[in-house]
């Protein structure tokens, strides 16, 4: 074999082959987001920008077949039930804002009352209609993908401290675009000029639509629970959401970003460095500056319309990242009220509780970085951030 077989990802037709052999489906839903289009794209890049090393080959290959299969599965299963194309999707909360900004922790913090419902991370590789919780353990798929994930954490302890994942823990709704392969996630991963360029101009109503088809089918069997979504990258995509979802009520959390910078580019660099020879600290720390101040820019204009628009239906919280860990419990009961929704004393004892449990144990936080590390400093930054109203948070 070749090294240029060994870091060579796959094409487009045999993903497709290799993802309908492993669950013995076809149909893809192709359709409007043209979704072999952007694997195309996004293999040239990964062969042409990338540098990928053997390991970095074998993951992208598992990442891209993992969305390949979400898909034939999602497809399948919305087939069979055709009426879950008709559950509503009202009233949603979205939590966005730049990395590392607490987002994951709102989002948890969100998920602990039971008459909200999120995405646990297994349901979005094997989409499907939410079991009942205490069927789960008897499910093959999720037995798997629990113990790969604990796995994971117990190889490599110190990344709890840093995002702790688990299959059975709320996950950024990201998992859902992959299936339309129209992601800025991807870009925190590895070095992609020439998909990062074609993202730019995609129009991402169609990967939206995908992604709450997915949504009416995990959660439609508990249509009056509310959903609760997080994924930074929504800051590329505000327009797209809201044609989507009119009546979200979208929460940008903020925190200084000479901080959550300095963040973002460690988790890209402890997560994905073996994978590239291109993806150095120097290229991480330049391209996710860049990548991340284009989206607060992208974000901060798409919102100033709908603000402006009489028409708008959409609701729009901003939370500091000093008040979510000063007062958890206060900033969801702003989300709610924004809601039009009380924050019971039940509930809030349970949102207190998972924040004391995310600060517990192998997901306390404990995370080590320096701006240097990454070739950036103070001042790089906030000129780049100059307006942000996080910058002197």
């Amino acid at each position: 074999m070749s090294d240029e077989d060994r870091v060579h990802v796959g094409t487009v037709d045999d993903l497709h082959a290799s993802a309908s052999r492993t669950v013995g489906l076809e149909d893809f839903g192709d359709g409007e987001d043209r979704h072999r289009e952007a694997l195309g794209v996004l293999l040239d890049s990964l062969h042409t920008d990338a540098g990928l090393t053997p390991a970095g080959s074998k993951y992208w290959r598992s990442v891209l077949k993992g969305a390949l299969t979400a898909r034939l599965l999602s497809t399948s299963a919305l087939a069979s039930d055709p009426a879950r194309a008709e559950v509503a999707i009202e009233r949603p909360v979205v939590v966005t804002g730049l990395p590392r900004t607490g987002t994951t922790a709102l989002h948890r913090l969100l998920g602990a009352d039971p008459a909200n419902q999120g995405l646990e991370l297994w349901l979005t590789e094997v989409p499907q209609p939410r079991p009942p919780r205490e069927t789960w353990e008897d499910d093959p798929a999720y037995v798997g993908l629990r113990d790969l994930y604990s796995g994971f954490m117990a190889e490599n302890p110190d990344y709890g401290g840093v995002h702790y994942i688990s299959a059975d823990d709320l996950e950024e709704c990201w998992q859902l675009l992959r299936q339309s392969l129209t992601s800025v996630s991807y870009e925190c991963l590895t070095r992609l000029d020439g998909y990062s360029r074609w993202l730019a101009g995609v129009d991402w109503v169609p990967a939206y639509r995908q992604h709450k088809r997915n949504l009416q089918l995990i959660g439609g069997g508990d249509p009056d629970r509310r959903w609760v979504l997080k994924n930074p990258s929504h800051l590329f995509a505000l327009d797209a959401l809201l044609e989507v979802y009119p009546d979200a009520v979208v929460v940008q959390t903020h925190r200084d970003p000479r901080k959550s910078m300095a963040s973002m580019c460690s988790l890209a660099h402890r997560t994905a460095a073996d994978w590239s020879t291109r993806f150095t600290p120097e290229y991480i720390g330049s391209s996710q500056l860049d990548l991340w101040a284009r989206g607060v820019e992208t974000f901060d204009a798409a919102r100033a319309r709908h603000e402006a628009d009489p028409a708008s239906r959409a609701t729009f919280v901003d939370v500091d990242h000093h008040e979510l860990l000063d007062d958890p419990a206060g900033v969801v009961e702003r989300v709610y009220a924004a809601a039009g929704t009380e924050l019971s004393d039940e509930v809030r004892a349970a949102v207190v509780a998972e924040n004391e449990r995310s600060l517990s144990g192998d997901r306390a936080p404990a995370h080590r970085y320096t701006l240097a590390d990454y070739g950036l400093s103070e001042e790089r930054i906030a000129e780049r951030f100059a307006g942000y109203r996080g910058l002197d948070a």
